[in-house]
């Protein structure tokens, strides 16, 4: 990329604004859910559940909106879907001062490897066939949960999947944003949302003191940093590439782990460099020049602070609907996610048993000495691996 004095003076225009809006959108929409099934599993209140909106929307508008006005780049921020996804399934019978030291134990991690550069090199030790294994284990249980609520509620989970399927097939883009529209709409037909809107305030976020144990560090801590990692900072950084961008990736990798390190108390449980939203800003509808796209992430940016005022009303409106919402957004959202991990687990043929056993390790929720099976599914992962990488009888492979 050229250097910013010689970029062209910024000229905004109404494809780049509804670009950015749509971004925040899509970002809120797509996986606010799952957030919100991380916050409640580690113990938070409704509450504690707003001021983390609030932590988070504010992290990601300062994130995007500096980083896109001082590289001249859509360099968009999100939170870690993935990493928020092992936390729902992680955080059973924890605290949510355990999950506080948890989030300042992983973005230390992060900001380490953004200040001494070790990022690629930290993932190249790990097996990429793993890291999907390990996530696609993860999601699985959000992927049946959108089948096991039909018993629940046929109508709405039903509605949303047809919404769903239907936005798969002709607008992709908007896909989880209608879906999310259409069963709001089934809810309120039906009378199950309750809100209470003289409950609506401004939340502000409440510090939480940490707590470390070392089950939690080891058997939350480690996983999910590898996933945050390799599933949400990897394809960020690799979609600014794809898209003719040069981005600084020690540099962004040190100040978004820097953020979320310092709001980690309030809740900031990760602050990441995004794909799918960032994708949204870079294409040729949004400006012919791609020099001028930077301005559509920094409408996102603005739209992210908005949202992080009225985290609130978010939190609020997340715990008004019914839970066989909640799950179906949740896994409806993650569907290709989980696909694409399982197809990326199997593609390598020699590492494929490694993989099985990853993923079912993982998937089988097990815990052993207070360890969490994200942690055992990639142990299992790299044992299978390194006893298939020993030379067979003779000395020949």
């Amino acid at each position: 990329m050229p250097s910013p004095s010689s970029l062209p003076s910024p000229s905004l225009e109404i494809p780049g604004v509804i670009a950015g809006f749509v971004a925040v959108l899509v970002g809120y929409t797509s996986s606010a859910a799952i957030i919100f099934q991380a916050a409640t599993a580690a113990g938070a209140s409704t509450q504690q559940i707003s001021g983390w909106f609030c932590t988070l929307g504010i992290a990601m508008g300062m994130t995007t909106l500096g980083f896109s006005l001082y590289y001249r780049m859509p360099v968009l921020t999100a939170w870690s879907t993935p990493g928020a996804a092992l936390l729902a399934t992680s955080f059973s019978g924890s605290s949510v001062n355990e999950a506080i030291g948890v989030f300042i134990f992983t973005n230390a991690l992060i900001f380490l490897c953004g200040i001494t550069g070790l990022f690629a090199r930290l993932m190249s030790k790990i097996p990429p066939t793993l890291a999907a294994a390990m996530l696609a284990g993860i999601l699985l249980r959000f992927g049946l949960d959108v089948f096991s609520a039909f018993a629940l509620n046929f109508t709405l989970c039903g509605g949303m999947c047809l919404v769903y399927l239907g936005c798969r097939r002709y607008c992709t883009r908007y896909a989880i944003v209608l879906t999310l529209f259409s069963g709001w709409g089934i809810a309120a037909l039906q009378g199950t949302i309750h809100l209470r809107l003289q409950a609506i305030t401004f939340a502000l976020p409440q510090w939480i003191p940490p707590h470390f144990t070392f089950a939690t560090l080891l058997g939350v801590g480690v996983p999910y940093f590898l996933v945050t990692m390799a599933s949400q900072n990897a394809p960020g950084i690799a979609t600014l590439q794809a898209h003719g961008y040069h981005p600084p990736v020690s540099s962004l990798m040190s100040w978004t782990g820097l953020v979320a390190l310092l709001l980690s108390p309030l809740g900031g449980f990760s602050v990441c460099v995004a794909a799918i939203t960032a994708a949204i800003c870079m294409g040729d509808d949004v400006h012919s020049d791609p020099r001028r796209r930077y301005l559509a992430s920094a409408i996102a940016g603005i739209g992210y602070l908005l949202a992080g005022v009225f985290g609130a009303v978010v939190g609020l409106l997340l715990t008004a609907l019914p839970a066989v919402f909640i799950h179906t957004l949740a896994g409806l959202a993650l569907l290709t996610t989980l696909s694409g991990s399982i197809q990326r687990a199997l593609s390598d043929r020699s590492q494929q048993d490694a993989a099985l056993i990853t993923f079912l390790i993982t998937a089988s929720g097990v815990s052993l000495l207070g360890i969490g099976a994200a942690f055992w599914g990639l142990i299992g992962g790299v044992l299978v691996q390194l006893i298939f990488s020993l030379p067979e009888r003779g000395g020949t492979r």
